[in-house]
């Protein structure tokens, strides 16, 4: 049989049967080959599986993935939602373009989902937006009164969405609400250090009202991609693209090199100084790893 892992923990896979409805599902172990060639079953993977039982079953191969993520463990991912706070905690926008260049990696869209949008005056608000509109979309939301959730959810639906942001954001309210229920513990966010406390232990994907699916994560604050290059690290920025090849030299790192047309575009206005802080950040970590 086929079917879709949508939860694991300690080695055992929650298996729902393709064509099956909500709450049937086999818990199974991978075979041991699997070991051998190094792969691991994951959330979102599409499955061959036997059933031993009524209960029980045993994953026979992974079928071919879209995509895969490898911290945490998540595959096949229709949209990637960055999900920030408006405040409490801050938004950290180097985080969030961290994010974003997984994704950009992944080959995934990518969105920006704004919540608790009632602690920041619009004229705030506006600067954090004003640095993203053009580039990915956006949605504004306070799942505490429910503004926007009919908004957000018509953009998620039919996807399998993945929400990623540090704790503290909202991503389990979020798909509380998106549910239409409380199906997961949620967290505050601590007095002393204005950061979230995790509150999501495993990663698991949800069915929807809206007929797509959504994955929780833990409140990680960078994603790895599996197989992920990021040799010119340009190309995952939008607003960087369309000057690549107008440099004076081909192996222009967009830092400090004479006639750049990237350093030119960001003196214009045209390229945020926000996200170019994050992409030198990002190209200066890049080069350290790669100098070990």
């Amino acid at each position: 049989m086929r079917g879709l892992i949508f939860k694991g923990v300690g080695g055992f896979y929650s298996v729902r049967p393709e064509g099956a409805e909500r709450g049937v599902s086999y818990l199974c172990r991978a075979r041991g080959i699997f070991k051998k060639y190094g792969l691991t079953p994951t959330v979102g993977d599409l499955v061959d599986f036997d059933a031993l039982d009524d209960e029980e079953g045993v994953v026979n191969d992974i079928l071919p993935r879209r995509n895969l993520f490898v911290r945490p463990p998540i595959a096949n991912v229709d949209i990637f939602v960055v999900m920030i706070a408006a405040a409490n905690p801050a938004p950290n926008l180097s985080v969030v373009d961290k994010l974003l260049v997984s994704a950009e990696m992944a080959g995934t869209e990518a969105m920006i989902c704004i919540n608790k949008t009632d602690l920041l005056s619009q004229d705030k608000l506006r600067r954090v937006t004003d640095i993203y509109a053009e580039l990915y979309p956006l949605a504004e939301i306070c799942c505490a009164g429910g503004a926007g959730i009919e908004n957000l959810s018509a953009m998620l639906a039919g996807k399998r969405s993945a929400l990623a942001g540090p704790s503290g954001v909202g991503k389990s309210t979020l798909i509380n609400c998106l549910l239409g229920g409380t199906e997961l513990e949620t967290g505050t966010v601590s007095g002393r250090t204005r950061r979230g406390r995790h509150t999501t232990r495993h990663v698991e994907i949800f069915d929807t009202d809206m007929g797509g699916m959504i994955f929780d994560t833990p409140g990680f604050t960078s994603f790895a991609v599996a197989g992920g290059d990021v040799s010119d690290l340009a190309f995952l920025f939008p607003e960087m693209r369309e000057y690549l090849g107008d440099c004076r030299f081909d192996d222009c790192r967009h830092l400090k090199e004479p006639g750049c047309a990237v350093l030119e575009a960001l003196a214009l206005g045209r390229i945020s100084v926000s996200r170019y802080a994050s992409y030198v950040t990002m190209q200066r970590e890049i080069e350290e790893k790669s100098a070990y």
